[in-house]
């Protein structure tokens, strides 16, 4: 399932934001994807707006990562952040739902932690 909210904020002041709720929340911003320009280097002249931030708290990742090293795949948390019409959209696959994939229910726990956090950090931000 996808969490998704709009906002009328610049893709900027989004970007400020996340970084700031995610400090708050002891989470970190790995890395920061501008598909625009990625997409640019490879040849690919794409006009929309979407910006990628790939978050992650370590502590919790150690927890579902020592359960079960195929987490990894889905590891870190993205939030998504793109133009529509005349708003951003901030979207994520939450983590309860995507943790389902891997047919380990002792990570439930740790996966509605991290989704309490993320969705707080984009409600933040929006």
């Amino acid at each position: 399932m996808i969490f998704e909210l709009s906002s009328r904020k610049t893709l900027d002041q989004i970007g400020q934001g996340l970084q700031e709720s995610a400090a708050r929340h002891k989470f970190g911003v790995i890395a920061v994807h501008d598909l625009k320009e990625t997409m640019k280097k490879k040849g690919v002249d794409f006009a929309g707006e979407c910006m990628i931030f790939e978050v992650c708290n370590p502590l919790q990742a150690k927890k579902v990562l020592e359960a079960n090293g195929a987490v990894s795949t889905a590891l870190p948390c993205r939030i998504s952040v793109y133009r529509s019409g005349d708003v951003y959209k901030l979207a994520t696959i939450l983590p309860t739902a995507m943790m389902k994939i891997f047919g380990s229910p002792e990570l439930e726990p740790a996966a509605r932690e991290v989704e309490e956090v993320v969705t707080a950090m984009m409600r933040e931000s929006a």
